[in-house]
């Protein structure tokens, strides 16, 4: 599903006709949306069996998707704000059955075989999303190059849709050994003052205040690189899945590298060497349009944003307080990105649609060929001033007893917007051989 849906909706909104500022929208408001589900998993769970709740949330999500499919085949008035209002919906049916499906998993899958089954299951889905990834490519190219691109998008979406009611019905045959979620009372105002106390530190204030600070001005330009391939550039789908492809295999291929790296030198350290690359990533685009030179950039691009990754969330690990709650921690930082997500993205929006204009009146369209590249420079040069302000203030935390990694697992979720894969990832710790 992720592979022939939301790896492609950039694309599908700019083929609905999107303006540049609706390519924000897109972008930020099913960020905000997914981080409120998230937050309400938890209370809405508790009022049905977990696997119903789940199996319900996917089979809508389904639904969800071939809704997508149909706009493109219809074109109805305003196509581009439904589109958004379904894409909103898909993020908040994901959110809402992430952390149950985790918990889940967790329960059915012995401990002792969790590195192994997630090692193979990343395997066949990476596997299999790259290959549905390059499937939807050449179906796209394909059925534009006979003008005809909204059955290619329609075909998309329904084998998206097809593929998620397979996987509600495969959810549905397994086994959940915890039948109810047992409701909690007061959760709401729990949670509040839990996120209280965390924001008290102030290490983690600064740390979460740096992440969510990186993401806005990172969302100011996201939208828009595929904007310029596609529009700009003239690529075709088949070009662009490449491009997007060589910034994922990247972050694929380096982030065991940049885990050793940091268990030899520090997280602190990886943070700052990666978020001092981040801000040059959108003014390499202004350099060439040559596509050899643009999928070296993203690829460069995986190499920051993996080690930026990997390093942000072990970072996170060590500061908070021992014995304290990490699912507090990693829902308030995660809360305060997806908000300012959503600033960033329609300030984006908002500076592209003005940004003609400015190069008018200014003269500066002479070296500046495309009003997107304002927008990289302004996203570069407020990354810059983010990570400015957040080196000075970090410390290198005290490490404190965790795993070792030895192995990461990967499962590939998508192709986010923002930092081009979404990972979830884990630590396995080998057993000790007894002596």
């Amino acid at each position: 599903m992720t592979a022939t849906s939301d790896n492609f909706f950039n694309a599908y909104a700019i083929f609905l006709g999107a303006s540049l500022a609706q390519m924000g929208w897109v972008t930020g408001l099913p960020q905000l949306f997914g981080a409120i589900a998230q937050l309400l998993s938890v209370w809405l769970a508790s009022h049905f069996s977990r696997k119903h709740f789940i199996v319900a949330c996917a089979v809508l999500q389904a639904l969800v998707v071939l809704a997508m499919g149909a706009v493109a085949a219809f074109e109805p008035e305003h196509a581009v704000w439904i589109f958004i209002a379904l894409a909103v919906f898909y993020h908040g049916f994901i959110n809402l059955i992430q952390p149950h499906w985790r918990a889940w998993m967790g329960s059915i899958v012995p401990e002792r075989r969790r590195g192994a089954f997630f090692a193979a299951r990343t395997r066949l889905t990476m596997m299999a999303s790259l290959s549905v990834f390059f499937g939807g490519g050449l179906i796209l190219t394909q059925t534009d190059g006979i003008k005809m691109a909204w059955l290619g998008f329609s075909l998309l979406f329904a084998i998206a849709a097809i593929g998620r009611v397979v996987s509600a019905w495969l959810l549905w045959q397994m086994h959940d050994p915890v039948a109810r979620i047992p409701k909690v009372k007061g959760v709401f105002v729990q949670t509040l003052v839990n996120f209280g106390r965390a924001w008290r530190d102030k290490t983690f204030r600064h740390y979460s205040l740096f992440v969510a600070g990186m993401q806005c001005m990172v969302a100011i330009s996201a939208p828009f690189f595929a904007v310029y391939m596609l529009e700009d550039l003239q690529f075709t789908y088949f070009e662009f899945v490449m491009a997007s492809v060589a910034s994922v295999v990247t972050q694929f291929v380096t982030l065991r590298f940049w885990g050793r790296f940091s268990d030899c030198y520090g997280n602190r350290l990886v943070m700052i060497i990666t978020s001092s690359l981040i801000p040059s990533l959108p003014v390499l685009w202004l350099f060439s349009d040559n596509y050899g030179y643009i999928l070296v950039v993203q690829a460069f691009s995986g190499l920051a944003w993996s080690g930026f990754t990997l390093s942000t969330a072990n970072y996170l690990y060590d500061i908070r307080p021992f014995r304290s709650d990490f699912a507090t921690y990693a829902a308030l930082q995660a809360s305060l990105s997806a908000g300012l997500v959503f600033i960033g993205a329609i300030a984006g929006g908002a500076i592209a649609s003005y940004a003609a204009d400015f190069l008018q009146w200014t003269g500066w369209g002479t070296w500046l060929s495309s009003p997107i590249f304002v927008v990289f420079l302004v996203s570069g040069l407020l990354r810059g001033l983010v990570v400015l302000w957040f080196v000075p203030r970090s410390v290198e935390p005290k490490v404190r007893p965790r795993p070792q990694l030895l192995k990461i697992v990967f499962r590939i979720r998508g192709f986010n917007a923002i930092s081009g894969m979404s990972l979830d990832w884990l630590t396995v710790v080998k057993r000790r051989k007894k002596k």
